[in-house]
């Protein structure tokens, strides 16, 4: 049995809104993922114009893979809102952070 052009069309549209709806959810994920980042970021007093400077570069990068990687999505959520005690040590990244430099001013650019 030959499919239809119909049947054809039908399969081409349900595969193309399957794509997007992955492509969404992929983007709608990795956009969350950066909020948490930043969010832990700030809320450990590790301000942006350090983390983007010099040698810490290649280090948010790996930051930011395991970030996006991560299982603990609700955990981080809850503790960045203030609804769990205790450290970060659920965080995958809470050795580096722990390791990269705090300031209270500004960088120069």
């Amino acid at each position: 049995m030959n499919p239809s052009s119909f049947e054809i069309g039908v399969a081409i549209v349900m595969v193309s809104v399957s794509i997007a709806l992955v492509a969404w959810f992929s983007r709608h994920m990795a956009a969350a993922s950066g909020r948490r980042m930043m969010d832990m970021l700030a809320h450990l007093g590790l301000y942006l114009e350090v983390v983007r400077h010099g040698d810490t570069e290649a280090i948010m990068r790996n930051v930011r893979s395991r970030c996006r990687r991560c299982r603990s999505e609700d955990l981080c959520d809850r503790w960045l809102a203030g609804k769990v005690d205790g450290d970060n040590s659920f965080c995958p990244n809470a050795p580096i952070f722990r390791n990269l430099p705090r300031t209270t001013g500004r960088i120069a650019p």
